[in-house]
């Protein structure tokens, strides 16, 4: 599968064996916005995104495990990029604009997740071309999780590029599920029972509850782009990407879910037509879901050369 990545931003993973943290770079600041759903968010400079703050451009995107401990990795992002000079100049100093999201993989007996080195981790290892699936934000990803972990599916982190009317739009989602994931009407990845997929939606509906368990969830993604909008464009973006959530995960948005998507925007391809954009972030969302439990999945990586200066 081809995917293209805007060259104004660069992707990092840091994991280990149980959790990791997914770093998306623009160093020199790419225009952005984010949309949180679902009643269990974890989440951090998300208020500064809306479009009526001061902040008109932020520096990263941090996708990580661990819950609210994993929030710590943004802190390293914003070391590395102090030392290379990038960031919000104040007063004589420089302060990193990173925003961030988490989901819950806490899933062993020991304590383990994500810190302000992991983070740091990401950004050095961010000058390598990325791979995707059970890595970085994905490494302890799960989804189905109606009937507990032992009849869950593993899941990672996935990305998928519509390009439409010379604007490029990528998704890249880690998906950790309370519900199944679906590619059209059929179930690829969730709660499992003795004779396959049980079909959550149903179990749910029918008040076949067991194992939920609040805040244990979460998908968390962000939408890059070329497009040359601002930050109303970029928080639309950010909120129709969910549309696609809705396509592939089924239920979501619940209370045991902290559904949050993010949109960076490089600025450098003028816009024909925003509906277009809109609809291509919501099926390039709805991609990433479904390449995000298909962990086989080769990608050919292509950094976009054909941005105007």
């Amino acid at each position: 599968m081809k995917v293209i990545i805007p060259k104004a931003f660069k992707i990092g993973h840091f994991e280990d064996d149980y959790t990791g943290v997914t770093v998306i770079l623009a160093p020199n600041g790419a225009t952005a916005g984010c949309d949180q759903r679902g009643g269990a968010p974890g989440t951090r400079e998300t208020d500064l995104l809306r479009p009526e703050k001061m902040m008109q451009k932020i520096n990263a995107v941090v996708l990580s495990g661990g819950s609210a401990y994993g929030l710590a990795a943004s802190c390293g992002v914003m070391d590395w990029l102090k030392q290379k000079g990038y960031g919000y100049k104040t007063a004589g100093k420089i302060v990193p604009i990173v925003s961030s999201a988490v989901l819950f993989d806490l899933n062993q007996k020991e304590y383990h997740y994500p810190t302000a080195e992991y983070g740091f981790k990401a950004c050095e290892n961010a000058d390598k071309t990325p791979v995707f699936g059970n890595v970085g934000a994905g490494k302890g990803a799960t989804v189905g999780k109606i009937r507990g972990l032992k009849n869950a599916c593993k899941s990672g982190i996935g990305i998928a590029t519509v390009k439409t009317m010379g604007v490029t739009v990528t998704a890249i989602v880690a998906v950790n599920a309370m519900g199944d994931v679906y590619d059209g009407e059929k179930i690829i990845a969730g709660a499992k029972g003795k004779n396959g997929f049980i079909n959550t939606e149903k179990c749910l509906a029918n008040g076949e509850v067991s194992k939920l368990l609040f805040g244990t969830n979460t998908t968390i993604g962000c939408i890059l782009t070329d497009a040359n909008i601002d930050k109303v464009g970029a928080n639309k973006l950010a909120s129709i990407a969910h549309n696609g959530l809705a396509k592939a995960i089924r239920p979501v948005h619940t209370d045991y879910d902290g559904d949050t998507m993010f949109c960076m925007a490089s600025g450098k391809k003028p816009v024909v037509n925003f509906a277009i954009l809109q609809s291509a972030a919501v099926e390039a969302t709805r991609q990433a879901i479904v390449n995000a439990v298909t962990l086989d999945k080769e990608y050919e990586i292509i950094f976009d050369e054909d941005e105007e200066e």
